[in-house]
């Protein structure tokens, strides 16, 4: 009974809490908010700042913090193609302690158009809080 008392406690420490998953999603919201005020350098601090860092999109895969940020700079160069970024649909599910899965939805309202898809992120724990690793966006 000890034995089974104690693996439930073991899995029960091993799964990012309550907490862990309102901190990501205060990331989240971090990143709408830059991105509205057109600040890029902000919404990119949800990202952990190191070389393991993916974005995917369509068929390019971009590796690296610093590359993932020139690609967000080049490609919405002004406020207008920026446009007010929305999320939407927010799941998060817990791989472990240190580690969960998010999937949403994604939506810029522009003068021009409305683009939209869908994400998954892979969300570490690092020693700044939690960060994305991983996103692919489609």
């Amino acid at each position: 009974m000890r034995a089974i008392a104690a693996a439930l406690l073991l899995a029960a420490l091993s799964v990012a809490t309550n907490d862990d998953l309102a901190a990501i999603r205060a990331v989240l919201d971090a990143q709408v908010a830059a991105w509205n005020r057109g600040d890029i350098e902000a919404y990119m601090a949800g990202y952990a700042q190191g070389d393991e860092t993916t974005f995917v999109s369509g068929d390019t895969v971009t590796h690296g913090w610093k590359t993932v940020l020139e690609r967000y700079k080049k490609k919405y160069d002004s406020r207008a193609k920026m446009g007010t970024l929305a999320f939407s649909n927010l799941v998060l599910r817990p791989l472990g302690k240190d580690d969960v899965v998010a999937t949403g939805a994604w939506h810029l309202t522009r003068q021009a158009d409305a683009p939209h898809g869908r994400f998954t992120l892979i969300v570490h724990r690092t020693p700044a809080g939690w960060r994305i690793v991983y996103d692919h966006s489609s």
